[in-house]
């Protein structure tokens, strides 16, 4: 039995994974963010170990013979999030969050510090990473950070409450902005560049390797044997990834949640960070992955349903699906920019619009507007990878979708045959990050990785390119880049 700890920003989630991949149990305790001032996001570390007691009770009550069993632990967590600990390794204040804003000013000093920090990193400095919190500290509460001998990642303080072991690993590391990530090594130039050393960083491992063992009282209040090894682990988007068997270069995920991401595992380090492309390690050894990452998604098509007066967006969908194939293409055009956008264009005054509105237009004619919008970003964003790595463009192999947006079918046909690429459910994609701690936690066993990454529990549903629809989007992609060319005036629509 392996167990597999996800730390999200709204929760902790338990999974307990056979080795037959059986999952045979799943638990959650709730999580809440802070935010102080404009622009802040903190959480309290010690939040997060009382909702992982909560949820280990959980999981215990329900399977208490598999519970015992249990011979790894792997972790998964969100990233970027900065814990700041002193000499004797107690918090100094509270955790600085992946979608806390404070630090753009200390994103260009950090360049203008590192000139080579793009080169260093594959990444852009953008204040969600790890290092621009760290000059935010340096200049707003320098007791603080004059006193912080460690940082560590949120899921790495939870190994350090199980393990006693300062440890992370280079998937979660690579969003720090301060590892060599075509390395995958701490960078000293990039900590020198933020006032640090290698003092302040912990080890690093693999996630496939053994970070520690669980502690020996925490074994025994957890009903657990002694030497359970606790597996190096993964970020939560890499981890997810494992979780969905995205493990070897060209696989990769579509999720349309909130925000859209696009994932794609590499066989090398294929940075491009000029076009806001993520260039991370994986949590396997020896490959990275891309993330091209827009800030609306699902959340364009809640927002649209809302305006259009719907109940939901599956009703709003049943309309855009009555839709001809005549009337989608003399639909509106949509800027899906409700938040700025990332990649490719890193500008948080991009925004949306509507272009081509007539007065026949419906609710149909919009909602179709605002998930053909989406699906061009997603398009946007493989275009992007593909400057940087031909082999993160092999179209033979499908992409998994995930998210509260994959499943409409009508949405995921639309991506098949913008991406090119034929896209597949997965049946466990609501716990992939939590699957792929345990599964990174059964490597850490000893496991093999065919047999652990295999994914035996895609759902039937298959979506192929359709090259008609293809071919009918053609011409308005071809719009939609120059339509945003066309409408980026500085600060013309900021409020």
């Amino acid at each position: 039995m392996y167990l597999g700890i996800d730390l999200g920003t709204s929760g902790i989630k338990l999974v307990l994974l056979r080795d037959d991949h059986q999952v045979v149990g799943v638990a959650q305790s709730a999580l809440t963010v802070t935010s102080p001032q404009s622009l802040w996001s903190e959480q309290d570390p010690e939040a997060w170990w009382q909702a992982l007691q909560t949820a280990v009770a959980q999981l215990r009550a329900q399977c208490p013979t598999e519970w015992a069993a249990v011979r790894a632990i792997g972790l998964s967590g969100q990233m970027h999030g900065a814990v700041l600990l002193d000499a004797n390794h107690a918090v100094l204040r509270p955790a600085i969050l992946w979608n806390d804003g404070r630090s753009a000013a200390q994103c260009d000093m950090l360049e203008t510090r590192e000139p080579r920090a793009r080169a260093i990193t594959g990444n852009l400095a953008m204040p969600g990473f790890t290092a621009p919190k760290l000059l935010w500290v340096a200049q707003h509460e320098p007791a603080v950070f004059a006193a912080t001998r460690m940082v560590l990642l949120p899921k790495d303080w939870l190994r350090w409450k199980l393990t006693e072991e300062l440890v992370s690993e280079m998937s979660d590391a690579s969003g720090t902005l301060w590892l060599d990530v075509a390395n995958r090594c701490w960078s000293e130039p990039m900590l020198h560049a933020t006032g640090l050393n290698l003092s302040h960083m912990p080890r690093l491992v693999e996630g496939t390797e053994v970070s520690g063992a669980l502690r020996s009282d925490v074994a025994r209040e957890w009903g657990l044997r002694t030497m359970v090894a606790v597996a190096g682990g993964g970020g939560d988007n890499a981890a997810s990834a494992v979780g969905i068997g995205a493990v070897q270069a060209g696989q990769g995920f579509v999720s349309l949640g909130t925000s859209g991401v696009l994932f794609l595992v590499t066989g090398q380090f294929c940075a491009a960070p000029e076009r806001a492309v993520h260039a991370f390690a994986h949590a396997m050894q020896q490959r990275w992955h891309q993330m091209a990452v827009m800030l609306n998604a699902a959340s364009a098509l809640r927002w649209v349903t809302q305006l259009t007066g719907r109940a939901d967006e599956a009703t709003l969908l049943q309309e855009v699906a009555a839709l001809s194939d005549a009337a989608r293409s003399a639909a509106p055009l949509f800027l899906p920019y409700l938040s700025g956008e990332r990649t490719p264009h890193n500008n948080p005054h991009a925004a949306a619009l509507f272009a081509g509105l007539r007065a026949h237009h419906g609710a149909a004619a919009l909602g179709y507007a605002v998930i053909e919008g989406v699906a061009f970003g997603l398009m946007d964003g493989l275009a992007a990878m593909q400057s940087a790595a031909k082999s993160a463009a092999e179209p033979s192999l499908p992409l998994i979708l995930v998210g509260g947006g994959a499943r409409s079918d009508l949405w995921a046909q639309l991506l098949a045959s913008g991406l090119g690429r034929t896209l597949q459910r997965d049946a466990h994609a609501p716990i992939a990050a939590a699957l792929g701690a345990a599964r990174l936690a059964w490597l850490a066993d000893g496991g093999e990785e065919a047999m652990v990454c295999a994914n035996p529990a895609l759902a039937a549903a298959q979506f192929a390119p359709n090259s008609d629809e293809a071919a009918r989007l053609a011409p308005r992609y071809a719009q939609f880049k120059q339509l945003y060319s066309a409408s980026i005036v500085p600060n013309a629509f900021a409020m």
